[in-house]
């Protein structure tokens, strides 16, 4: 029962999302609205981001004593200077686990 309900809203949310982008046309939207809707994900990011750095488990702001937020600065500035997804990606976690298991942080 649970798998099938599991299976079943994949495939909703699939069909949903695949069909607006297979059936919406290039030529739907004028060059403005492109360029506007170009700067989407970037304005999408910051807001996924910000609740699992900045924010702890009861949802107040904590900026001491947060390792979280020290493995962000490292990876933003290793993903500056390398333009690295997967070099991000690794030197923030490596970062957080060391800071974590190593320092206890």
């Amino acid at each position: 029962m649970h798998w099938s309900l599991i299976f079943y809203a994949g495939v909703i949310t699939f069909v949903t999302r695949f069909s607006m982008i297979f059936l919406l046309k290039k030529d739907i939207l004028n060059d403005r609205a492109k360029k506007i809707l170009s700067f989407v994900p970037a304005a999408i990011f910051p807001a996924i981001i910000f609740p699992p750095i900045f924010l702890d488990s009861a949802g107040s702001l904590d900026l001491e004593s947060n390792p979280q937020i020290y493995a962000a600065i490292f990876a933003i500035i290793v993903g500056y200077f390398s333009r690295s997804i997967i070099a991000t990606i690794f030197a923030g976690l490596i970062l957080y686990w060391m800071l974590i298991f190593l320092f206890n942080f």
